[in-house]
């Protein structure tokens, strides 16, 4: 029979399944449940210290996290993940990528598969899918395979890769280091490596061959609807319209296109269809997309400059600095010269299709896509300043001349740790100082490198790990989960908790549940008689598992709108990859450890 756990570690469970429910409803920005975890420890700590400590112990356990070496070592990687991107020292890729697309697209793809896996390895997750994302679309719309059915796939590689590394994911980072911090000793970059790369030559082929079949296809030619475009129409004659029905309209527009409002005193009504749609209603209704007085002063303007009116679609990031402004308060026209044309708005997996009751002023959200006019240098500009990818093709012009550099910054910082000389905290600061140092990432840029989502759940996620260890919960949950494991073999056992940490991931945050699940694993190991660096390598595993939902990993929402995807396209293909990894990973840590 199990004793009932200790009251810390009642809270402890408490707090972190208060925190899970927080990231899976999306009700509240991940800044602010984190702070809030790090508080409600840090003020829980210093009322009821756990036993044989003071109240200040408490709050050096909550805040330790800002200042841990893991976190360190995160904000230096994106740091120089920034500056290969910046530099361009992956257009050498990108033009590659071109070329074979034109020759094969299955080849294309398969080649795309193994770049996105190769560089994830060493570049973090995010950055290698930002390249690649204007580069397929870009592909598609010159007659590749639609961006629906290569998307998911790619990301799919982009994960697997980032999973072979220490230095792949945050989370990879994470696990090594609180794995290290209980006494496991510490693992090289490609510590891991061999074990993930036998499991992609299982996984890559469901991914190039069976992925694809399974998703639809969204493009016009097959029939889908073109992505759809919220925008505010001026008619120029206000009371040519003002009087009109619904229906009369309807008789007038493009058939598809909706009609949100009627026109208002001020001659304004709110449609959404695709850009074609929203041309041709402009052109039947005499109207402007946006304000009449800035169209003009951009023909002007153009007009003397020999600049053309350019029309590009700019995709919104997860960092951009866009996300909670409206068209309004962004204020482009002024900052940029541009016109916002309409916003396209990203589905989202708690929503129906379409939101209608969109308000013509409503925040922007990570996945959004703007309708932008201008001159292409100042759309360029406004793609680089607000970090919002264009998805026309077109993007910002790198600093070539640094490329070079860039690379052997990166090479000297990876290779090092790699064969163990230095630790990957000491060798990846040195490479985001030498970044900053030469210009390859400038010092007014250094926000858009780093994260401050990341930063302050990848401190919350150290608490968590270190209440859930010191307060007794993760005894107590091994205990409790060691009596179900106890009578399966050591590849059932490991095949469970990466199951349990791979449903924490999808549903939860994988910052989170690796900061749970390693110490978890610790004391499992000790009570199973199971050796830790499997137990703790099968957490890591199942962290990286992350294909099932759109709101498992931020990459997955960075393609849900640009493929147009729907919530059950993640579950159908990534339920099945999840299960080969599984099943393929734990037999591998069987072999290598020797557990049969």
């Amino acid at each position: 029979m199990i004793p009932a756990p200790p009251p810390h570690a009642i809270g402890a469970i408490l707090l972190t399944a208060a925190m899970f429910y927080g990231f899976i409803s999306g009700r509240v920005r991940v800044e602010i449940i984190s702070l809030l975890t790090i508080s409600a420890i840090a003020l829980g700590l210093y009322l009821l210290p756990l036993p044989g400590q003071v109240p200040t112990d408490g709050l050096k356990l909550a805040f330790e996290g800002f200042g841990h070496y893991a976190l360190v070592t995160i904000c230096a990687l994106m740091v120089l993940g920034r500056g290969l991107v910046t530099t361009g020292a992956l257009e050498p890729v990108s033009r590659l990528l071109t070329r074979v697309w034109q020759f094969n697209h299955r080849i294309g793809l398969l080649v795309t598969l193994a770049l996105a896996f190769g560089m994830s390895m060493v570049v973090n997750d995010t950055p290698v899918l930002v390249l690649l994302l204007p580069i397929i679309a870009s592909i598609a719309a010159n007659g590749g395979m639609p961006a629906s059915k290569t998307l998911i796939p790619v990301n799919s590689a982009v994960l697997i890769g980032g999973m072979s590394t220490t230095i792949g994911t945050s989370t990879n980072l994470l696990v090594v280091s609180i794995a290290g911090d209980l006494g496991l000793p510490r693992m090289t970059v490609f510590h891991f490596t061999p074990i993930v790369m036998m499991a992609a030559v299982v996984a890559l082929p469901f991914v190039w061959l069976v992925m694809p079949r399974l998703l639809p296809d969204h493009s016009t030619a097959a029939g889908h609807e073109p992505r759809a475009f919220t925008a505010t129409l001026r008619l120029g004659d206000p009371s040519a319209s003002r009087e009109r029905t619904r229906e009369a309209l309807a008789e007038r527009l493009p058939a598809g296109l909706e009609i949100l409002s009627l026109p208002d005193a001020d001659g304004r009504m709110r449609v959404r269809g695709s850009h074609a749609m929203l041309e041709e209603a402009m052109r039947v209704l005499g109207a402007t997309a946006a304000p009449a007085w800035l169209m003009e002063r951009l023909k002007r303007g153009y007009a003397s400059s020999g600049e053309d009116l350019t029309v590009a679609e700019l995709s919104i990031s997860r960092d951009s600095a866009l996300v909670g402004k409206s068209v309004v308060s962004a204020n482009v026209a002024e900052l940029y010269n541009l016109a916002i044309l309409g916003v396209h708005r990203a589905r989202r997996p708690w929503q129906g299709r379409w939101d209608t009751s969109d308000a013509g002023d409503s925040a922007f959200a990570e996945g959004d896509i703007l309708l932008v006019a201008g001159a292409l240098p100042n759309i360029q500009q406004m793609s680089a300043g607000e970090n919002a990818l264009m998805l026309d093709g077109a993007k910002e012009l790198p600093r070539t001349a640094k490329a070079p550099l860039a690379l052997a910054i990166m090479a000297a910082a990876v290779v090092p740790a790699s064969i163990g000389l230095i630790p990957i905290a000491i060798s990846a600061l040195g490479g985001a100082i030498a970044m900053l140092v030469t210009g390859c990432v400038r010092f007014d840029r250094i926000g858009r490198a780093l994260s401050a989502k990341v930063i302050v759940l990848v401190a919350a996620s150290i608490a968590i790990g270190r209440i859930i260890l010191e307060s007794g919960a993760a005894a107590w949950l091994s205990q409790l989960i060691a009596l179900g494991l106890q009578f399966l073999p050591a590849a059932g056992v490991l095949a469970a908790v990466m199951l349990f940490v791979t449903l924490l991931t999808n549903f939860a945050s994988n910052t989170t549940a690796a900061a749970v699940g390693t110490p978890i694993a610790f004391s499992l190991g000790e009570q199973l008689g199971i050796p830790v660096e499997p137990l703790v390598l099968a957490v890591l595993f199942g962290c990286n598992l992350c294909y099932a939902t759109p709101v498992a990993y931020q990459t997955n929402m960075l393609i849900m709108s640009a493929g147009d995807y729907t919530f059950s396209d993640y579950t159908r293909t990534g339920l099945p990859l999840v299960a080969i990894m599984i099943v393929t990973l734990s037999a591998l840590l069987v072999l290598r450890y020797g557990l049969y």
